[in-house]
């Protein structure tokens, strides 16, 4: 693995998603009320739970996602643990896939439909 921690590779993932989200939104819409709301749903936690869920990851991905599952979590994010685990853990892998394996992070998001 990387020499980043866990947490690290989540806090650029959590950027480098955004980032493609917004990218893709903007386009869809003129609409502010609108761009923000389909922006939101698609960065929110149980959106990229789900994500992770249907994800064919290889073994050492896999070991990612679980080790950065099982992160502690803030005190503010504790009513819905399961769902924020999961979505940290999606968050890490885009991370790591940035500064790991560009390829990867590429054909996962170029695969994705993003819609309203």
């Amino acid at each position: 693995m990387g020499d980043m921690n866990l947490r690290n590779y989540a806090y650029i993932g959590d950027a480098v998603w955004e980032l493609f989200i917004r990218e893709k939104t903007v386009r869809m819409t003129e609409n502010a009320k609108l761009l923000h709301k389909i922006t939101t749903d698609k960065v929110k936690a149980s959106y990229q739970a789900e994500l992770l869920h249907n994800m064919e990851l290889t073994e050492e991905e896999q070991e990612i996602a679980r080790r950065a599952r099982n992160l502690p979590i803030p005190i503010g994010r504790r009513s819905n643990q399961s769902e924020y685990r999961q979505a940290t853990a999606f968050e890490t892998l885009i991370g790591w896939w940035y500064y790991e394996d560009k390829v990867k992070l590429e054909k996962f998001l170029s695969n994705l439909i993003i819609e309203k």
